[in-house]
C-alpha cells in the first residue's frame, strides 16, 4: 500500500475530527452509481469536507475539482490533490480564447468517474449561494445519465475562512439531496436557478428560521 493510499483513510478521519461531520443523505442512498455532487461554496475546505462525507468505496471513484492556481501552489497540495484524491485541476482563468475550461470534467465523466463542483465558480460568505454559472447546465445536457446531487456544506466557513489557511474545530453537516436532471426543453436560466434552490433547500432547518 502506497503513502497516498494510507494518506486518504488518515485525512478523511481528520477532517471528521475537526469538524464532527457525517454525511446526511436526506434525498438519496450513498451509491456508487455515476454522480456530480454540486455544493455551495465557503471555504478551500468544502471539497476535503464532502470527500470525507462519502464512505469509503464512494471515495475511489469520486474525484473533486480543484483549483489549479491554488492547489499546486506547493509541492505538497500538489501531491495531495492529485496522488490523495485524484482531483481535476481546472484553470480560472483562460489561458487561450480557445480553452473549453469543461473539458477535463468531460474527460472525467467519459471514463466514469463521480465528480464534486462548485457551481459558483468562487467562494462566499454571504449566507446563500451566488448564481450558477453555465458548467453543471453544460455538463447536465452532456451526461443525462449521470445523477446530479444537490449539496449543502453547513458552517464549514467558520472552519475555514476566506483567507485562512489552518482549520478550527466546529461542527460542520454535508446534507446530501434529492437527484435532480435537466427536464426537456429546460433552458439554462430555469435549470441553474432550480438547481440552486435545490442546493438551498438542504439547508438545516434550523439555520433557515
Amino acid at each position: 500500500m502506497s503513502l497516498a493510499d494510507l494518506m486518504g483513510p488518515l485525512l478523511a478521519g481528520l477532517a471528521r475530527l475537526i469538524t464532527g461531520a457525517q454525511g446526511h443523505w436526506k434525498g438519496c442512498p450513498p451509491t456508487s452509481d455515476q454522480r456530480i455532487y454540486f455544493a455551495n461554496h465557503q471555504s478551500h475546505f468544502d471539497w476535503v469536507l464532502i470527500w470525507a462525507a462519502l464512505p469509503r468505496e464512494l471515495r475511489t471513484i469520486t474525484r473533486p475539482i480543484a483549483a489549479r492556481d491554488y492547489w499546486t501552489s506547493s509541492k505538497l497540495k500538489g501531491w495531495l490533490t492529485a496522488a490523495v484524491f485524484n482531483a481535476i485541476y481546472v484553470s480560472r482563468t483562460r489561458s487561450t480564447p480557445d480553452e473549453d475550461p469543461l473539458e477535463p470534467l468531460i474527460d472525467a465523466l467519459g471514463s466514469g468517474d463521480s465528480l464534486v463542483i462548485f457551481p459558483e465558480g468562487t467562494r462566499s460568505n454571504k449566507g446563500e449561494p451566488q448564481p450558477f454559472k453555465a458548467g453543471l447546465f453544460h455538463l447536465a445536457e452532456q451526461f443525462p445519465n449521470v445523477q446530479l446531487i444537490p449539496t449543502w456544506i453547513d458552517n464549514v466557513q467558520r472552519v475555514m475562512p476566506k483567507g485562512e489557511v489552518v482549520p478550527v474545530p466546529i461542527l460542520c453537516t454535508v446534507t446530501f439531496g434529492e437527484p435532480l436532471q435537466l427536464q426537456p426543453g429546460e433552458d439554462k436560466r430555469a435549470f441553474l436557478e432550480r438547481a440552486r434552490n435545490a442546493v438551498i433547500a438542504q439547508r438545516p432547518v434550523v439555520e433557515r428560521a
